[in-house]
């Protein structure tokens, strides 16, 4: 008979529990109970800040929070437990549910620390945690925008949390001051030099600093609020902002009588265990040796030590790799290991360029011999192998390892690290651990050294470093296409573009073996057509299609088909609108406004997709290529057309964007936009190529996405005129279709190319390869030879005999698809899913 966990808490740390739990709890010993006082299910917390690009907590939501389709578990949310009973083994929520346990674990967490100053409490001050948090934020900006312009605000605190919560502020369009007692900004993970060049990076990206000095009193001011500092100075804000650190949630175990830390947290052992043997604590509510931890990494090395004892496994908390590397505004930080030197007898060896903007330092032993920690502001390039160097032998001198010149030194490779080095500090993952994969388990890829392993997993920092380790292993990585070509699809598009190869037969013949597959047939098919071979459905090119390829169109979980015309940039007039309507009422379609500015009409079948495009392209619209690996939408803002903070055209842009590189085929899809301001509506930098208006011209971002891995874009160039924008936009879209792999978003092609962005920037920027004019060329062929795919069906009768869902009884509907109401519109009825009433 199995027994019952209950989990106290729902966030990262307790998710990660669960998941340890369930995948070695073969035999079922455990009926996990997660109980969750936020009504969501666990999601990246880590990764707040980048909820402002989207406003869409989706994409924070972490891959299998719902535990769906997992009968031994169990998730309470939005009923928090109130009450710990330990004599009776049971627990007590806000509703009053009591739930009985076996086990129990305390997963809490920790809440935003608010200084006691006068005026904490009023109107306008907020705390930096949650996404409800970011939603009060953002309504209060609006609320202040509609009142006087331009709001202003201040954040208290001037650590990690605190930077995280200035750049919320500034992307969502305002100043802001940052406040910090230290005399420099995050004084826990860098030191004074570091300090000074990250105050002045900051401070050119429009943020106030203001160090060395306290918040002593906020008072509010006519709707407004005043924030005056010990140092004489008062802010005139509109709304304030606590984040100035964390204090754990100890709450329940105090009432209960568990033993707590001097300065706070649940007390517990190297295994987790507090001081009652049937109850433990993980994450940032417990207090480890008397150590509280403000970081995700060792809360998930509790989370493991606590799910394997709770499994009747040995194991203890290793300790904690504390250890930070990330990106404010743009600017590259981190710290490692004993960044301020506090080891006796440690020396000091610090490069540091204020012209380049980069600040390193490097922690030694008394005899220069044994890396002990380091410090890297805006360049963190070497992060990810000095890091796991800590405590062991430099492979040379400490000077080489930082200094220009260093990044060539052989000796400073991945072969330098010992055994023992943890390269994936998220999931505690060896240097031995992954080389034992790789030669003894057979991990020949990344993919595969991720699944045996988990390094890589979690915020993925640590993937080149497994690229790496699988080159000093001596396995080759292949890139072939698949079995039938040993060459990778930047080869192929290079052997059809000098060979003049037409057909996909052709070229397997000469090029490859066998008669190919799902994976190389739709590959080649990319390249012919990007290469302008013809519509995709004309002859051999139609059997090499993807399922939505060859029907134009996308396919629904019933059988049906979506129905997606382009509208370039989201500008549609009222007449083009009325016409989207008739259709939708006449062969009664599902419609959806889609988040990249589009109308999707669902429930079509293969034989209505003609009428109904016929109808739509005698109106002015085209496809909006939905379904294939190409150009998406490029979606904007009103820009300075309508809104008052735009700087820019962006919808002109939008537009002329959109319909230039239309039907563009890629290895993957391709999305846009064009922002009017900084204020950033369109969400440019959430996208493969996102461009953003600045009072001198354009800023143009790249390699970014969304998605299950969401990837801010990265600054390619800055300030340029509409020419040169959409100049260097076409090297970078061909520069894209001629070397990514198959199914490659620009996002891991931009992090996975030597070199990076600077190599992506000397390519397309300065011609270092003196390719240019020739990807200009390919582009501009590219946009005399577009021809709307629909329009060419509906003019061939070969291609419109292709549409049809039974070919020996043409026009007869298919059986098998039916459709239910909701919400006064028609939605798929699918077999074996249980009917769902919609309130």
């Amino acid at each position: 008979m199995s027994r019952t966990l209950v989990v106290v808490g729902h966030g990262m740390v307790a998710h990660r529990l669960v998941e340890a739990v369930r995948s070695d709890d073969v035999d079922g010993t455990w009926r996990i109970v997660v109980l969750g006082e936020e009504a969501r299910p666990a999601y990246d917390r880590v990764a707040l800040t980048s909820y402002v690009d989207n406003w869409d907590p989706e994409e924070l939501a972490l891959p299998g929070s719902t535990y769906a389709g997992d009968d031994n578990v169990e998730l309470r949310l939005g009923d928090p437990v109130v009450a710990v009973d330990r004599e009776a083994k049971r627990v007590t929520t806000a509703t009053g549910h009591v739930q009985p346990y076996d086990a129990l674990v305390l997963a809490t967490g920790s809440r935003p620390f608010v200084p006691p100053v006068p005026g904490h409490d009023l109107p306008g001050c907020f705390v930096y945690r949650t996404i409800e948090d970011l939603d009060d934020i953002r309504d209060a900006v609006e609320r202040a925008r509609h009142g006087r312009g331009r709001p202003a605000a201040a954040v208290v605190g001037g650590g990690l949390l605190g930077l995280e919560a200035a750049k919320a502020l500034r992307d969502m369009g305002l100043s802001p001051h940052v406040v910090e007692m230290a005399p420099r900004l995050m004084p826990l993970q860098v030191d004074d030099g570091g300090g000074s060049l990250l105050r002045r990076l900051i401070t050119d990206l429009d943020v106030t600093v203001h160090t060395g000095t306290s918040t002593d009193a906020i008072e509010a001011d006519h709707g407004r609020l005043v924030a005056k500092l010990g140092n004489g100075t008062e802010l005139d804000i509109d709304l304030l902002v606590f984040s100035a650190g964390v204090r754990p949630r100890d709450d329940l175990a105090r009432a209960c009588g568990l033993d707590v830390g001097e300065r706070g947290g649940v007390l517990v052992d190297a295994t987790c265990r507090t001081s009652d043997p049937d109850v433990f604590a993980i994450g940032e509510c417990a207090a480890l040796e008397g150590r509280v931890y403000g970081l995700v990494a060792p809360g998930y090395s509790m989370a493991e030590v606590a799910a394997a004892t709770l499994l009747g496994k040995e194991a203890s908390f290793p300790g904690a790799d504390t250890s930070t590397k990330l990106k404010l505004m743009g600017v590259d930080v981190a710290s490692f290991g004993d960044a301020h030197a506090t080891t006796e007898g440690a020396l000091e060896v610090v490069f540091n360029d204020a012209v380049s903007g980069s600040y390193k330092k490097l922690v030694v032993s008394d005899d220069a011999g044994t890396l002990l920690g380091g410090v890297l502001v805006g360049d963190a390039s070497e992060y990810n192998l000095l890091r796991p160097l800590v405590g062991n032998k430099l492979p040379a001198e400490p000077a080489a390892l930082i200094a220009p010149a260093g990044g060539g030194d052989p000796a400073v490779g991945v072969d330098a690290l010992p055994g023992d080095a943890q390269i994936c500090s998220c999931n505690a993952v060896t240097k031995g651990a992954i080389v034992h994969a790789v030669t003894e388990e057979g991990c020949d890829s990344v993919a595969k050294i991720k699944a045996c392993t988990r390094a890589g997993t979690s915020c993925g920092s640590c993937v080149p470093m497994l690229g790496k380790l699988l080159d000093s292993c001596g396995v080759e990585q292949s890139k072939a296409v698949c079995e039938h070509f040993p060459q990778s699809r930047a080869e192929l598009f290079e052997i059809v573009r000098a060979t003049r190869v037409t057909t996909f037969s052709e070229l397997i013949a000469r090029h490859g073996k066998g008669k190919g597959c799902a994976i190389c047939k739709p590959a080649v098919a990319s390249i012919l057509a990007t290469l302008g071979n013809g519509h995709i459905l004309g002859g051999e090119q139609a059997t090499l299609q993807d399922t939505n390829d060859k029907f134009l169109a996308n396919m629904q979980r019933n059988g049906t088909y979506s129905v997606v015309p382009r509208i370039p940039g989201g500008e549609i007039t009222p007449d083009k609108l009325i016409v989207i309507g008739e259709v939708a009422k006449e062969f009664g379609l599902y419609t959806k406004i889609t988040g990249g500015q589009r109308i999707d009409l669902f429930g079509a079948t293969v034989d209505q997709l003609p009428l109904i495009w016929r109808r739509l392209v005698d109106a002015g619209f085209e496809s909006g290529h939905a379904y294939g690996k190409a150009l998406r939408t490029v979606k904007s803002c009103v820009g300075t057309t309508w809104c008052r903070y735009g700087q820019q055209d962006s919808v002109g842009l939008a537009v002329e964007l959109e319909l230039r590189y239309r039907g563009l085929r890629s290895p993957h899809k391709l999305k846009s936009a064009v922002s009017g301001c900084a204020r950033e509506c369109a969400e440019a930098r959430s996208k493969d190529f996102g461009i953003i208006a600045t009072e001198q011209g354009w800023n143009l971002y790249v390699g970014g996405n969304g998605g299950a891995i969401p990837r801010h874009a990265d600054l390619l160039v800055s300030d340029v005129d509409t020419e040169t924008l959409i100049k260097i936009i076409d090297r970078f879209l061909m520069f894209y279709v001629r070397t990514a792999d198959r199914l490659q978003r620009t996002a891991p092609w931009v992090e996975e190319m030597k070199g990076g962005l600077d190599h992506l920037r000397a390519v397309i920027v300065d011609d270092s390869l003196g390719i240019c004019a020739e990807l200009e060329e390919a582009m501009a062929e590219h946009v005399a030879s577009y021809r709307d795919e629909w329009k060419g069906v509906l003019e061939d009768p070969e291609k419109l005999a292709r549409f049809t869902s039974f070919v020996n009884a043409p026009g007869t509907p298919d059986p098998t698809i039916s459709f239910r109401t909701e919400r006064e519109q028609k939605v798929p009825v699918l077999l074996g899913v249980p009917e769902v009433v919609s309130r």
